[in-house]
C-alpha cells in the first residue's frame, strides 16, 4: 500500500479514537469476518458477483490488516517478503509450476 494510503487509514481510526477498540484479538476477529464477508461474494456463482461489492469486501480486509500490522508494530513489506521467501523455498518452480498441491507433496 502507498504510505499515503497508510497514513489516511491511521487518520481515520485516530480522528474518531477506536484505537482504544483495536486491540490483536479484535483485529484478527474483524479480518476474518470481513474475509467471510468477502466470500459471500462468490457464494453461489463463480463467474457472475459484483465487483463493485468484492473490492468493498477487499478493501475492508486490507485495513484491518494495516490495522493490525500498526497494532503490533510490524512492517508489512518486511513480513510479507520473509513469508515470500519462505513460500519460494517450499514451492520451487521446478516443482510446483502448473500444480496445486501442497509443497511436502510435490
Amino acid at each position: 500500500m502507498k504510505q499515503e494510503t497508510i497514513d489516511r487509514i491511521r487518520k481515520f481510526t485516530e480522528d474518531r479514537d477506536w484505537d482504544q477498540f483495536h486491540t490483536p484479538v479484535n483485529l484478527a476477529k474483524s479480518i476474518v469476518i470481513e474475509a467471510a464477508e468477502l466470500l459471500e461474494c462468490f457464494q453461489w456463482d463463480n463467474e457472475k458477483f459484483d465487483m463493485e461489492h468484492v473490492k468493498e469486501e477487499l478493501a475492508d480486509v486490507m485495513v484491518y490488516c494495516q490495522n493490525l500490522a500498526d497494532k503490533l508494530e510490524l512492517d508489512p513489506d518486511e513480513i510479507v517478503n520473509k513469508k515470500m521467501d519462505q513460500n519460494e523455498a517450499k514451492y520451487p518452480v521446478e516443482k510446483a509450476k502448473g500444480k496445486a498441491d501442497k509443497y511436502d507433496r510435490l
